[in-house]
């Protein structure tokens, strides 16, 4: 039996994400021939935002998954939202290139912001002995 399958299942999902999130970074470093910095590119600006919000949102994504899991909080639907979470940053990651995307800006931050809002409540819940 498996520890906290859906934390494992969501950290790898989020290493690959994360990778592929530094992929789009290192094509536009190497197509501008910008090695440090962001030599004042916008499109490398984004690409590279677009990462350090991923990261600045996901680990608490993935801890807070994790207290659930361990809460004995969680069931079929925390895989779900995972799934959600990292869709949305999918979206986020294209959205943050503006053009024909950019309305995967703004959905990829609200499925964020609901995510995290809505395990916090299922955390806090589950602390206080309701779940």
């Amino acid at each position: 039996m498996t520890v906290l399958p859906v934390t494992l299942a969501a950290a790898a999902a989020a290493a690959v994400l994360n990778l592929w999130l530094s992929i789009r970074i290192g094509a536009v470093r190497r197509a501008l021939g910008i090695s440090v910095g962001d030599g004042g590119s916008e499109a490398l600006q984004r690409r590279m935002r677009a990462q350090l919000n991923y990261v600045e949102n996901t680990a608490f994504v993935l801890v807070l998954i994790a207290a659930i899991e361990l809460a004995g909080a969680g069931s079929f639907w925390l895989a779900y939202v995972a799934a959600a979470y990292f869709i949305g940053r999918v979206l986020h990651g294209f959205g943050m290139d503006g053009g024909n995307w950019g309305w995967g800006r703004m959905v990829g931050t609200l499925v964020t912001m609901l995510t995290l809002l809505g395990l916090a409540v299922v955390a806090a819940l589950a602390s206080a002995g309701v779940m």
